[in-house]
């Protein structure tokens, strides 16, 4: 699953040496821009709003308690496209925080620290260059700290654990079913002392409607409706710590059509894990200053097997606090990270330039946005090996690479009623080639935009669409015919990247851009966001 090595290189560039703000979050939405966001309590950083404006005041508990004021920005707003960067102004601390996308493509952005370790922030996303934060005036139910969120089929946002909250609840909240938060278990079960060890825990969206949940080395299918257990899992062999601090990644693989409209057949849902560290890595790496190994090892498991067993892989080298990213071809890449410590300040070693605090996700023209990484209390542009980075690089997948280049589909138009992709309902692409091909071989592929952040890319989903047919209506024209995902489940409502990628040499290699597409349905449409309970009992 991870790219081979007989693939074309990939590259990177920077798109901007000084973001001003380390990227610790990260969320493309629909516009082509880019939300980061660190914590507030770090320190200045280098982007100062217009004098007299964007001031906070806050107890600094790194330095005696003192009141500090900062009048530099802790969320930044970058231009794809441009390469502008606008400044964002943002009340309540945002470390170590979660979020999602909703429907209507508006960012639900949720926990935090301290101030803000039970507030729900929102930022819907404009064209005018004036949208802003909003803070709602609503909490969540328990304090969400290091917790992570997962998008639903009916529209709403699930948010999951967090330290010492060892429960799950609901935005948005309309009534008192939904305003309360649920107990589970499984969450204290699986705090190790001190470590901790299963914070930030791995959330999947399975196609029939359960939740995938892995925390430590154990997960669990929750039916989220009812606040039940469906299935204990087996537990990862090998002994590896996967969740923070012993930070490991993971992604729920492709999710392909097999000509089921309906969605009465479900894709096969399989779920990988790299990386981690052993037991006792984060108090060696914090206590005592000895970085050991991380791990090489991969497991996978296929939720849709009566009898789901995990199969154990290797990488080949040792990884923590990586990031995996799933590709419009199939492809699943690892970067940033270290291999040596855990998360934590000062906790790790022998990495690559991106560390704690780093993050990644997937363009709309195939590269890969990469930020972040600061492995320090505060922000520190001194220290040496490892200095607070402020920088955004774009990574070229060897898709990218000149040699797919004649083969790379331009999108010209899609075709669906009302602009919208419905379920189950046929819609076309028509897109160019640049030299003649009796029959590209087209995949169209959709993916979420992540929220990322710890090494953890929040909703990611890639779902491979069923085709209908292929016209060659010119010498370099063409238009597929594809169907809609088959139920909310598979795809929950929202916006994604559409990609066609034609194959080479029987496998989907070259990658042309995306467009945004809008997956939706008239009921939906209808009732989201006015009816929650009628949602319920149709989704």
């Amino acid at each position: 699953m991870l790219l081979p090595v007989t693939s074309p290189p990939g590259g990177s560039g920077f798109f901007s040496t000084k973001a001003s703000e380390s990227a610790m979050h990260m969320q493309l939405l629909k516009n082509d821009k880019v939300i980061l966001f660190d914590r507030t309590d770090m320190g200045p950083s280098n982007f100062s709003f217009p004098s007299g404006t964007g001031c906070r005041q806050y107890i600094d508990t790194h330095h005696r308690n003192r009141t500090v004021t900062d009048c530099t920005a802790h969320s930044l707003q970058y231009d794809v496209i441009s390469g502008n960067v606008r400044p964002l102004y943002v009340s309540s601390d945002t470390w170590c925080s979660s979020g999602a996308v909703d429907p209507n493509g508006t960012l639900i952005q949720t926990g935090g620290y301290g101030s803000g370790i039970r507030k729900i922030r929102t930022f819907a996303p404009c064209d005018d260059g004036k949208c802003e934060w909003t803070e709602l005036p609503g909490n969540l139910t328990d304090g969400r700290w290091y917790a992570s969120t997962q998008i639903l089929p009916d529209g709403r946002v699930i948010v999951v654990g967090g330290r010492r909250a060892f429960s799950y609840e609901f935005y948005p909240k309309t009534d008192d079913v939904s305003s309360k938060r649920y107990y589970l278990s499984f969450l204290e079960e699986t705090t190790d002392s001190y470590e901790e060890n299963n914070l930030y825990p791995f959330l999947h969206l399975l196609p029939d409607g359960n939740l995938f949940i892995f925390a430590n080395n154990r997960s669990i299918l929750l039916d989220y409706k009812q606040n039940r257990v469906v299935k204990e899992l087996p537990v990862i062999p090998d002994g590896i710590k996967r969740t923070y601090p012993s930070t490991g990644s993971s992604v729920l693989l492709p999710l392909k059509m097999n000509g089921s409209l309906d969605g009465s057949d479900k894709p096969e849902a399989e779920v990988l894990i790299c990386g981690g560290s052993p037991p006792g890595a984060f108090n060696m790496s914090n206590l005592n200053r000895v970085f050991v190994s991380a791990s090489n090892s991969c497991g996978r498991i296929k939720l849709t097997d009566p009898d789901p067993k995990w199969v154990m892989e290797e990488m080949p080298m040792p990884r923590v606090m990586s990031d995996m990213l799933l590709l419009p071809t199939g492809d699943v890449i690892i970067l940033n990270g270290a291999s040596n410590g855990t998360a934590g300040w000062e906790d790790a070693a022998n990495p690559h330039s991106r560390m704690y605090h780093s993050s990644a996700l997937l363009l709309p023209d195939g590269r890969i946005l990469v930020g972040g990484s600061n492995p320090h209390e505060v922000y520190n542009f001194t220290a040496r090996p490892f200095p607070t980075d402020l920088s955004l690089e774009a990574y070229q997948p060897p898709y990218l690479g000149p040699i797919f280049a004649a083969l790379r589909p331009s999108i010209l138009t899609i075709e669906a009623r009302d602009s919208i992709v419905s379920y189950g309902q046929m819609f076309s692409v028509t897109f160019m080639l640049s030299v003649y091909r009796p029959d590209p071989g087209i995949s169209v592929v959709l993916i979420t935009p992540s929220f990322t952040t710890h090494s953890f890319a929040m909703n990611q989903r890639v779902v491979v669409l069923d085709v209908a047919r292929l016209e060659n209506l010119s010498a370099f024209a063409y238009k597929i015919a594809a169907y809609g995902p088959p139920k909310t489940t598979v795809a929950p409502p929202g916006y994604y990247m559409l990609f066609l990628c034609p194959r080479w040499h029987s496998q989907p290699r070259c990658v042309g851009e995306g467009a945004v597409i809008w997956i939706w349905c008239r009921t939906l449409g209808i009732l989201w966001g006015i009816d929650y309970q009628i949602l319920n009992e149709i989704f």
